[in-house]
């Protein structure tokens, strides 16, 4: 163990010398994998966090997120791979950085305030190597970066759900970790407090210019937060990628139905950029070379399927959900295929009602059909 350490310390040296810090990843998971009574639970996972950015595992309950986010803090061992942190080992199997010497925030899912403490106190918790006024300036000046200034002397029990994840947001950022970890933050939320919590937290991870880490199985929530989204399944990451090419560009079926809403409509690849289907030919902008006549199933979003007066396309309203500014309304063709459609709001059309829609796809997202 002695000699792996010394080793990794003269790795350390040497990377700093020829490789500038800005060019180095912060974080760099290689290849992990993490087990429990010998199932893998992570399998040769990889990524890397720039300085600065925020990123997000995102992924359905059971495909692995949460195992990665506790062994990147040193909760949970690694079986195969490494984990580095500033080019440092701090996990590989047999070896375990311990928690606190990682120099990690957490925000955990249920807050893990201390009841007993007052705020101001539960932000300073983590400052011991401060003096006493040095601490209490240091834990006002996040109270009031987290919008709590004010409320330093209340106690956890007299904030409400969304004020106490502020409150151990300031804590995690307290001692200015390298990196901050955030446990499906906002799953104890109601939707509204989700959303403008979401925004917000980015904002003052931004303004802070620290970097994080964020599991949680609500796409909005990592849309809203993370600069990159890793889509988990199975313990595997399919794809790594910007909110926009997720949901425009996915790499498989899984992410493609995963995120965002739409169907799948069986089709015949008549050219590389076109496909037939019972409710239309959909001619894209993107080639696939499967060959003609290779059957397929081409992915339909809800903005794909537009209201249209002189439509060709008729669909009965088999559903509708009322979303503000738009109606999304399921809609089932004269072919008997069922759709998804965006309206204006001001289009309200009851169960049963007939519309007239057109389908036109900006993008064409199509996978074999196995």
């Amino acid at each position: 163990m002695r000699c792996f350490l010394f080793a990794n310390e003269i790795w350390y040296h040497l990377r700093k010398i020829f490789i500038p810090e800005f060019m180095q990843p912060l974080l760099t998971l290689s290849a992990i994998e993490c087990s429990y009574r010998g199932h893998p639970a992570v399998s040769d996972l990889s990524m890397h966090v720039n300085k600065g950015d925020l990123v997000c595992l995102l992924g359905p309950s059971g495909c692995g997120k949460t195992t990665v986010l506790r062994a990147i803090a040193g909760f949970e061992p690694v079986t195969r791979g490494e984990i580095q942190l500033h080019a440092r080992c701090i996990s590989r199997p047999g070896f375990v950085l311990p928690p606190e010497k990682r120099h990690m925030g957490m925000v955990f899912q249920d807050y893990a305030l201390f009841p007993h403490m007052n705020i101001l106190d539960n932000v300073a918790f983590g400052l011991r190597d401060l003096s006493a006024d040095e601490r209490r300036k240091r834990a006002n000046r996040l109270l009031e970066l987290v919008g709590l200034d004010g409320f330093a002397g209340r106690f956890p029990h007299e904030l409400s759900g969304g004020q106490q994840q502020r409150v151990a947001l300031a804590r995690a950022l307290a001692p200015k970790p390298d990196l901050v970890l955030l446990d499906e933050p906002f799953s104890n939320l109601d939707v509204e407090m989700r959303e403008s919590l979401s925004q917000e937290v980015r904002r003052i991870l931004k303004e802070q210019q620290t970097t994080g880490v964020m599991v949680t199985h609500d796409q909005h929530e990592a849309f809203a937060v993370a600069d990159q989204i890793g889509v988990m399944n199975e313990g595997r990451i399919l794809q790594w990628d910007t909110a926009y090419n997720l949901y425009h560009d996915p790499a498989d079926l899984f992410v493609a139905d995963f995120i965002g809403q739409g169907v799948f409509l069986a089709g015949t690849l008549l050219a590389p950029d076109t496909v037939e289907t019972d409710i239309g030919i959909v001619r894209g902008d993107r080639a696939y070379d499967w060959g003609k006549g290779c059957t397929v199933d081409l992915l339909v979003r809800p903005d794909d399927i537009l209201p249209d007066p002189d439509g060709e396309l008729v669909g009965e309203v088999v559903n509708k959900a009322f979303k503000g500014a738009e109606i999304m309304y399921t809609l089932r063709l004269s072919t008997g295929t069922v759709v998804l459609s965006l309206f204006p709001s001001h289009h309200n059309h009851a169960v049963g009602e007939r519309v007239n829609v057109t389908l036109a796809p900006d993008h064409m997202v199509a996978f074999p059909r196995s």
